[in-house]
Order: structure tokens, then C-alpha cells, then sequence
């Protein structure tokens, strides 16, 4: 069993940033791909960003290119996600989660999730 904390999240007005953070406890954490979702109300939720079990290759969102990066600690078993440049539009409910197979753009291709934090940014 795995268990993810996100944390980081707030209420911030348009431009400026935050750093969102998942803790992880349990078995193995190094050796996993790892991504970033959100969901905002009334949506599904999506994919935001993806990092390898190294940090070496990461993915992004369209919607999120340029503006956040993402990154892992594997000695202090956590993931991080940067969000600059922060907009209205980005407010939702962000998780991390393990990938497990198929697809990492889709949400039943991981096992196991936080229980999210809340990001709002007001214009």
C-alpha cells in the first residue's frame, strides 16, 4: 500500500505562484512514473504533468507548458509540481498519483491518489 499527501495549495490572485508538494509513505516510491492531475468543478478530471521513475523525462499539458514544471526527490520520497503565471482557469483540485499501465494521460491508469489540495486563483 501507498499513500500520498499533497500539500501547497491555496488561494492566490492571478500571476503569481505556488509550489505543491506529495509526500509519499509506503512500499517503493523510486521506481515509479508519477503525474499530477486536476480537477475543476463540473470537469474531469485531467492529466497536468508526468515525471519518470528518475526525473529524467518529464511530460506536460498544453494548457500548462511553459508554465509548470515538475520534479521528484526520490531521497525524500516526494514530487513536486511549480505552477508560475498562475491563472483563473488553473483553479482546481490537484492530486498526484502512481501510474500503474495503459496511458499516463488517463486517470484508470493509476492506483494509487492523494486526497488532493485545493488551488484557487482569482482574477
Amino acid at each position: 500500500q501507498v499513500h500520498l499527501v499533497e500539500s501547497g495549495g491555496g488561494l492566490v490572485q492571478a500571476g503569481a505562484s505556488l509550489r505543491l508538494s506529495c509526500a509519499a509513505s509506503g512500499h517503493t516510491f523510486s521506481d515509479k512514473y508519477m503525474s499530477w492531475f486536476r480537477q475543476a468543478p463540473g470537469k474531469e478530471r485531467e492529466f497536468v504533468a508526468g515525471i519518470s521513475s528518475s526525473g529524467g523525462n518529464t511530460l506536460y499539458a498544453s494548457s500548462v507548458k511553459g508554465r509548470f514544471t515538475i520534479s521528484r526527490d526520490n531521497a525524500k520520497n516526494t514530487m513536486y509540481l511549480q505552477m508560475n503565471s498562475l491563472k483563473p482557469e488553473d483553479t482546481a483540485v490537484y492530486y498526484c498519483a502512481v501510474y500503474y499501465r495503459n496511458n499516463v494521460y488517463f486517470s484508470t491508469s493509476y492506483t494509487y491518489w492523494g486526497q488532493g489540495t485545493q488551488v484557487t486563483v482569482s482574477s
